[in-house]
């Protein structure tokens, strides 16, 4: 009776958790291929889970815990459940608005419920970049990869920015332009896919050593296979099949980059991704005191609050020069 009096709907509050998180993405349809599948992800899993076929007004906050605990056991990492938990809080703040629902049981943080292991992001200091790149000029495998190393140390590109740039690059004005991603999928193949984020779109000074780079990939680029991906031709970076490389090209590659390089020395790199080298150029900047917004706008950032997430990787090193140089 209180609901009827307060305008809540008893029928709305039965659909099940599967239906209401369906009718939020039903919404919005205009959206990137790996947000999709995304959803289907997170729909699956609910549908493998007791609380998908739960009633919302049924769901409490313990049982919105209970699933996130289920969720780990099962091996979903950290920071996917917390990007599930806040697609399933928008689904029941939506639920609210309607009036189906009074509380929104995932109105909670997912670090007083489970142990955040998510792995610190692996940033390699200016030292470790060139005893790098110094071992991969002078290696026989790795030498061939030197300039796409350098390319990602001096632009910071996302990986799929970076395989989706063409031969067609304004070297008179030096200048990147990245206006679109390059992606290849097991079902429909190689696809091109707007920027992350709509700052995404940028223009890119290049320094003189990223300019020298891209002189040299242009003059030993092999032959390409006639292939027109989204309406862009011509990529820079090919595979031996004259194709054009993507992200999963790299994974091993660069694995067996630092293996290498770590079997004959002593003074160790870390594990590190292709991702790792735009932290690198990140931190590296931020380091060097480079205005935040201008940080901001050269990594395509959505928010200023992931570029000033780069400030806090600190090292004792810059913290003395900091020190130092307020002294003066």
């Amino acid at each position: 009776k209180k609901d009827l009096n307060d305008g809540i709907d008893t029928v709305g509050g039965k659909m099940t958790v599967c239906q209401l998180y369906d009718k939020k993405n039903s919404q919005r349809k205009n959206i990137k291929r790996a947000t999709e599948k995304g959803r289907q992800y997170l729909m699956n899993a609910l549908k493998n889970d007791p609380l998908g076929m739960r009633a919302i007004d049924t769901v409490k906050q313990s049982d919105a815990k209970e699933w996130a605990i289920r969720m780990s056991e099962k091996g979903y990492a950290y920071k996917t459940i917390d990007n599930y938990k806040r697609s399933l809080k928008a689904s029941f703040y939506m639920a609210i608005q309607d009036d189906c629902i009074r509380k929104n049981p995932f109105d909670f943080k997912l670090s007083d419920v489970l142990e955040d292991d998510t792995e610190q992001k692996v940033i390699l200091t200016p030292e470790q970049e060139e005893r790098l790149l110094a071992f991969m000029e002078k290696d026989k495998i790795y030498n061939k990869y030197y300039d796409e190393v350098v390319l990602l140390l001096e632009t910071g590109l996302r990986i799929s920015e970076f395989f989706g740039l063409t031969t067609h690059i304004d070297m008179q004005n030096r200048i990147l332009n990245i206006d679109h991603q390059l992606l290849k999928d097991s079902e429909i193949g190689y696809y091109i896919e707007t920027p992350k984020t709509k700052n995404g779109k940028r223009e890119l000074p290049l320094t003189e050593r990223a300019y020298q780079a891209i002189q040299r990939i242009l003059k030993s680029r092999g032959k390409a296979q006639p292939l027109i991906v989204g309406g862009y031709s011509n990529f820079l970076f090919l595979n031996r099949e004259g194709l054009p490389k993507v992200a999963g090209n790299y994974e091993g590659m660069v694995r067996g980059l630092i293996k290498k390089y770590n079997k004959y020395h002593t003074d160790k790199l870390p594990n590190i991704t292709p991702h790792s080298f735009r932290h690198t150029y990140c931190t590296n900047m931020a380091n060097k005191g480079m205005n935040p917004n201008t940080l901001q706008y050269l990594m395509g950032h959505a928010n200023i609050t992931m570029t000033l997430g780069y400030y806090a990787h600190g090292t004792f090193q810059s913290a003395k020069a900091e020190l130092e140089r307020l002294a003066c």
